[in-house]
């Protein structure tokens, strides 16, 4: 949850295998936050951890809900090279996606378009954003994406996308974590596992760390 947490985490993921990284910034009581005092000493203490590696924030709904707020906030972080993170994910069906998205690559922060559903890969397949993001992520979501196993519902969404300019990185959560994660190995796609998608391994045990997810991944 703190800085310093993050951060040994962070390296523990790298030195099993990650080759980037995704941290969520939290302030007060453990909340998320975009707020730029805030932001910036978590990615100080994950970049003084893994100097180096690209290390990437979300931007989603539910940390500001008000979407004019979330850009204000977001307009306030700095380019890499003075800090800002290396590129944020925007999930592409939430409002002022498109704004948000524009004000990441004005700041020179990569943009990574969270694509959820088939709708969604729709709207954004339709206009000129797949030549303008470093990377679309798709998210098979139990109860959130449509379809009733992951690799169903992963797939409705990669074939709504089509051939896209940038990679393509392909996950899923919870129960459809692991079956999602195969699939993109299978497909040649990046993928990723950490905390925030699961805390079991494939036989259904705990697991405490991102690190050790990392590790069977690569198994």
């Amino acid at each position: 949850m703190t800085p310093g947490q993050l951060a040994l985490a962070a390296a523990a993921a790298v030195e099993a295998g990650a080759d980037a990284v995704h941290v969520h910034p939290r302030g007060d009581l453990s909340r998320e936050t975009l707020d730029w005092a805030l932001v910036s000493l978590t990615l100080e203490a994950v970049r003084e951890a893994i100097p180096g590696v690209r290390v990437g924030v979300s931007t989603h709904a539910g940390i500001v809900p008000d979407p004019v707020e979330r850009l204000a906030l977001v307009r306030r972080w700095p380019h890499p090279a003075d800090g800002g993170p290396d590129f944020a994910s925007v999930n592409w069906h939430e409002e002022g996606a498109v704004e948000l998205a524009l004000a990441l690559r004005t700041q020179g922060i990569g943009v990574e378009a969270g694509i959820w559903t088939p709708r969604a890969a729709g709207s954004f397949v339709a206009t000129s954003w797949p030549w303008q993001v470093e990377r679309v992520l798709v998210e098979a979501i139990p109860r959130r994406t449509p379809g009733g196993y992951g690799t169903w519902a992963a797939e409705r969404i990669l074939a709504a996308l089509g051939p896209q300019p940038a990679a393509v990185l392909v996950h899923g959560e919870q129960e459809w974590a692991w079956p999602v994660l195969r699939l993109a190995q299978t497909l040649g796609h990046d993928t990723r596992i950490g905390l925030e998608d699961t805390l079991y391994d494939q036989v259904g045990r705990r697991v405490e760390t991102s690190a050790e997810l990392v590790r069977l991944a690569l198994a």
